[in-house]
This record gives C-alpha cells, structure tokens and sequence, in this order.
C-alpha cells in the first residue's frame, strides 16, 4: 500500500517537472526568436541609414574604381602600390615592379540639413585589394556596385524662368531617405506633374566590410 502511494507520488512529481520544463523551453524559445544575433542578415533593403534630422552625421559608402598598378618597395609583408605609395598587404606574394589591379573606395561623410539636403564630404580614394588580372577585379567591383530599377518617391516638378529660358526640375526621395534634384525636358515635366511615384536607376555601392550597408545612387530615368 505504502508502495503504491510513493509510485503515484513519483508519478505526480515527474509530470510536474516535464511541465515546467516545457513551459522553460518555450519562454526561451520566445526570447531567442525576438532578439536576432550578430549573425543574422539584416531584413532592410539593404540602403544607407537616413540621416534626414538636422545636424546628423554619417559615412557611407560612395564610389568603388579598379586601376592598373606597378608594385614598388616590399615592407614586411606589405608593398606599396606606385605611383602613389600607398600601402596594401602583400597577399599575392607580389616582386618589385609586378603589374597589379588595384580595387580602390571612396567613401561619403553626409550632414544633414534642416531643409532635408545634405552636405556631403568626399574621402580620398584608398586601395583595399590587388588582383592579377583585369578579370578578376570587375568580379568583386560587379558586386559591389549593383545596378537596379525601383519606383521612388516624386516630391514633386517646378518650373523656373530666366530672361526668357525656362528650365524645370524634379525633386526625389530616394530609397535612403536622401532627397535630390535633377534637371527634367519639358515633355518629362508634363508627364510627371500628375505622379507621386516614378521609375528610375539606381546604382547601389555597397560596403566591402558590411556589404547590407549601401548608399542609393540615382544613375537616370526607367521611364
């Protein structure tokens, strides 16, 4: 009898603790779900933070080039890239005067305005990788600068008159916040009066470090 009251006891307490042990997995479960790692790609389009308030600050990515080079001096396991002696690491086991392609980037430092514009300081240009061939540096330079077709926001088309020349304008949102103006034809000034959205190319120059970081270019219209 006192055997059967000790198995029914045992009974109860395993079935308590595979409950509260269920109820522990789901509660974390929860939090790991909610709290995305390091690890995990960023769900944004993959455009350049808004730095639309006044007063903000931000680097981005701009312009990426690829230019033949000569190998200069060997320091340590570095060589300098002539004419211009700047430094790269040496991983291609490179001699003095080897030819090179050199994979250089610019970056933009953009100040917000209270009028939505930005001032944008431009970097000098900095070589980040050497290849052997051509071939091989327009691989990484093709994904690095993308080109795509998107609707973005039309703030809306003006008109201005100067001693008899007329010259219009439309005024953009592109997809990173920033506005711009571009200089429109007369036929293209009719056609968007009436618009809230338009057709155009972008260019997006990613990060090399963070390629989800990338600055949003207006490269012409897709209409």
């Amino acid at each position: 009898m006192r055997n059967s009251r000790n198995q029914s006891r045992l009974i109860l307490l395993i079935g308590i603790g595979i409950i509260v042990f269920a109820i522990m997995v789901g509660i974390t479960n929860s939090l790991t779900k909610s709290k995305p790692t390091v690890l995990q790609r960023s769900s944004s389009t993959g455009t350049a933070q808004n730095v639309s308030s006044a007063g903000a600050r931000t680097s981005v990515p701009w312009d990426y080039k690829v230019e033949e080079a000569k190998v200069g001096d060997l320091i340590g396991g570095d060589m300098t890239i002539l004419p211009n002696n700047q430094l790269l690491p040496n991983d291609g086991n490179y001699g003095t005067g080897d030819k090179v392609w050199v994979l250089s980037y610019m970056t933009a430092e953009m100040a917000a305005r209270p009028d939505g514009r930005n001032d944008v300081t431009l970097s000098a240009w900095k070589p980040i990788k050497s290849f052997r061939t051509q071939e091989a540096a327009k691989q990484d330079l093709a994904s690095l600068k993308v080109e795509v077709k998107t609707d973005v926001d039309l703030i809306g088309v003006y008109k201005t008159e100067y001693q008899g020349a007329f010259r219009q304008f439309a005024m953009l949102t592109l997809p990173s916040g920033h506005t711009i103006k571009q200089p429109i034809q007369e036929d293209r000034y009719k056609s968007f009066k009436s618009k809230k959205q338009v057709k155009v190319v972008l260019e997006e120059v990613h990060d090399f470090s963070d390629y989800d970081q990338a600055m949003a270019k207006f490269r012409g219209w897709a209409e």
